[in-house]
């Protein structure tokens, strides 16, 4: 992992260097062509020797549901001509990090057993800043394997007030 960590940092940074005046939107574009990159079979055909790198970029184009910016086509190129292509996910994970760093933010994943409304998440996500002491971008992800309650991942920090948790520390408990 370290290895495609170590081949995306150059891209990630020349690509947040250059979109400078548009973080947003540079960001949207490779979030969205990240995922569709992620899928086996893209990266499967991306690898296929006989498969150019315009044909890439008209199956990307399509799947995202019409062209792509100028940006996006020459980065991708970039990607496709020197075999980086399998990087970009890892990319766009470095390339949200250091558009977090330069707003002062951090991406916060809350795991939860049940559909959190909008205002309750409003009010977690203020809960959570406080806590953390940053601002944060708060994202939901269903685990019905929780029971209840949530448990929040934060960088490499993780808060968890589920209900298996709490019964994991009861068990700890209760074998020692």
């Amino acid at each position: 992992m370290a290895e495609i960590a170590t081949i995306a940092r150059p891209y990630a940074e020349a690509l947040f260097k250059a979109s400078a005046a548009d973080l947003q939107g540079a960001g949207a574009w490779l979030e969205q062509v990240a995922a569709i990159a992620g899928q086996p079979q893209l990266q499967q055909f991306a690898d296929n020797p006989k498969a150019t790198p315009e044909q890439v970029l008209g199956v990307i184009a399509g799947v995202a549901g019409g062209t792509l910016p100028a940006q996006a086509n020459n980065f991708l190129s970039a990607l496709l001509e020197n075999g980086r292509f399998a990087a970009l996910p890892e990319i766009a994970r470095q390339f949200r990090l250091l558009a977090n760093a330069q707003r002062g933010s951090s991406d916060a994943v809350v795991y939860s057993a049940f559909p959190i409304d909008d205002a309750a998440l409003a009010s977690l996500a203020a809960v959570l800043e406080k806590r953390f002491g940053r601002k944060l971008q708060v994202s939901v992800q269903l685990d019905p394997s929780l029971i209840g309650g949530v448990r929040v991942a934060v960088g490499d920090e993780v808060l968890d007030t589920s209900v298996k948790a709490r019964l994991e520390q009861m068990k700890v408990a209760l074998a020692a």
